[in-house]
């Protein structure tokens, strides 16, 4: 259940509503040199990831991080504010983070505190004994992001650049895009991204922080929790990283190109997507799909007829309860725009996601009957 639904309906986190939010911008201020030496200087800067030296934040609102996270939706990867839906799209990532967003998706596998020694010892030069001592305090399959600095601090004095280099980018990489509520450990596998250090600027490392905010953000958002346009930018699909994989849907925050928004299709079920990573690489295909129903917005509120309307039926837009009676079930939603009656809503949800499932095409005659179902039910 999202964290918007429940307030909206009187049922909040807590006592302490605003969330913990981890940050090591006063830390990477210490740690980030004016200039590194050369022969690490230029694998930073191919890696892609250089510009995260200089992205963090030394201070951040927890409330209003904590007032976006209430209205975050996890099937539509988007913020529902009044006016329609908001979100961080792959614009906003090389905008702000200057990450490249093109690339290919990476899969860390998962990696035992035994395999995450082995790690240590072949690709950051400490010894046995060493990565054994610091894996065990870790308690689990983690590195301190201390312990990298010191690394990195050692290496350079002895001029192994490239044990220098895995753990400056490990240590990077753990204290901006993979932060986590851990505070003071980056993950074991991720050491894999740096084994080849000519090859990691393949990958798409906007994707990936995206993908991980996103993760991060479906996680708070949790009641329970305590803690002119690129053509690429228009890819409506799943982004994954990892075992990870989320919706990216740019058509419901059209506002944020420059165009009107409009009703937009269903929420991507990403659990029956099969080939993210070929839609990834062909996603000049999305573009008509995207922008095609819309037109150039005059003013950044300007929508579509009908838009708004549908907008207030389908999400919670508003945090302020509808009552002050005692708190009442949450009603799941239907996201089906069209059916006023329920049953006939459940019937378009239903017939529409089977279509989906099958990747059944209007045109196609074998699904006709289904199809025509599908359009009676949604003029109900």
């Amino acid at each position: 259940m999202r964290a918007v639904r429940y307030v909206s309906f009187g049922e909040e986190r807590g006592p302490k509503k605003e969330l913990k939010v981890a940050g090591h911008g006063l830390k990477l201020t210490s740690r980030v040199p004016l200039a590194l030496p050369p022969q690490m200087e230029s694998w930073v800067s191919r890696s892609g990831l250089s510009s995260l030296q200089r992205t963090s934040l030394n201070k951040i609102d927890t409330n209003l991080v904590s007032a976006f996270v209430e209205r975050w939706h996890l099937e539509t990867s988007s913020f529902h504010m009044p006016f329609g839906e908001m979100s961080i799209t792959l614009d906003d990532v090389s905008c702000l983070l200057h990450l490249p967003i093109r690339g290919i998706f990476w899969s860390p596998q998962d990696v035992t505190e035994e395999v995450a020694v082995e790690l240590a010892v072949d690709y950051l030069g400490v010894s046995q004994g060493q990565a054994q001592s610091h894996v065990r305090s870790c308690r689990g399959s983690y590195y301190k992001l201390e312990w990298l600095y010191d690394l990195f601090v050692h290496h350079i004095a002895a001029s192994s650049w490239t044990y220098a280099t895995r753990a400056y980018l490990l240590m990077l990489v753990g204290s901006t895009i993979f932060a986590d509520k851990t505070f003071t450990l980056v993950e074991a596998r991720y050491l894999l991204l740096f084994t080849d250090l000519d090859r990691c600027s393949g990958y798409s490392w906007g994707a990936v922080a995206l993908v991980t905010l996103y993760r991060y953000l479906g996680d708070a958002s949790m009641y329970n929790c305590n803690s002119s346009v690129d053509i690429l930018l228009s890819y409506r699909g799943c982004l994954k990283w990892g075992e990870t994989v989320v919706p990216y849907m740019p058509d419901r925050c059209l506002c944020q190109f420059g165009y009107r928004k409009y009703v937009p299709s269903p929420p991507l079920d990403c659990m029956m997507a099969t080939d993210i990573d070929v839609d990834w690489i062909s996603y000049h295909q999305s573009v008509i799909a995207v922008i095609g129903p819309s037109t150039v917005a005059t003013t950044p509120s300007e929508v579509e007829d009908g838009y708004l309307e549908w907008y207030y039926c389908v999400s919670h837009p508003r945090l302020v309860p509808p009552h002050r009676d005692d708190p009442r079930d949450v009603p799941d939603p239907v996201y089906d725009a069209g059916p006023s009656d329920p049953d006939w809503a459940c019937v378009s949800t239903l017939i529409h996601r089977y279509l989906r499932q099958v990747n059944a095409e209007e045109d196609d005659p074998q699904f006709a009957d289904l199809f025509e179902a599908l359009h009676i039910s949604r003029s109900h």
